[in-house]
């Protein structure tokens, strides 16, 4: 059973939320992926409540991000869910399906296609109205050494692009 809330009336959560990781879901056809993020925002931006999700380029999930256009944002209520951020943020949806191997409960959305997770309670969901590649050029030096060094065989850096989701539902997951 999901009950409605006020996504602003979470902002605080949320924010704490995203120092120790929350999930990223989406959805393209019948394939469902989730990744731990600890980059975001909440905010209002072009008259919207807007969440900005940061997605390395490499990512499996930047790929269904992409054909989807839509996602939720899963947020743990407690300490319970850490062997599950931890999973989702070491493995990849392109070699094992996370949702399986950790028997997560999904939870079809209202608006959006992804679904939400049973597990991570708080559940945003987010239509992408806007995305932008971060651009290395306008970082700060110690923040391209510390969170871009080279990459893959081209040693590029591994850039984010930051999805701003226009929050069009957020609620409450209660436990059955």
């Amino acid at each position: 059973m999901k009950r409605q809330v006020e996504a602003f009336d979470y902002a605080g959560v949320i924010c704490k939320a995203l120092s120790t990781g929350v999930l990223l879901t989406t959805r393209s056809g019948d394939r469902v992926n989730t990744m731990t993020i600890g980059w975001g925002k909440i905010g209002i931006e072009w008259g919207r409540p807007i969440f900005i999700a940061y997605v390395r380029e490499s990512r499996y999930t930047i790929q269904l991000l992409e054909s989807s256009g839509e996602f939720t944002v899963n947020i743990p209520l407690n300490s319970d869910s850490r062997e599950i951020l931890g999973y989702c943020g070491r493995r990849s949806g392109r070699d094992t399906d996370k949702i399986r191997d950790l028997k997560l409960t999904l939870v079809d959305s209202d608006v959006v296609s992804a679904p939400g997770i049973a597990q991570l309670p708080l559940t945003l969901e987010c239509r992408v109205i806007y995305r932008q590649k971060q651009d290395i050029r306008q970082m700060p030096q110690d923040v391209i050494g510390r969170f871009y060094p080279p990459f893959g065989e081209q040693q590029a850096p591994d850039m984010h692009t930051a999805f701003y989701g226009e929050i069009v539902n957020a609620y409450l997951i209660d436990p059955d």
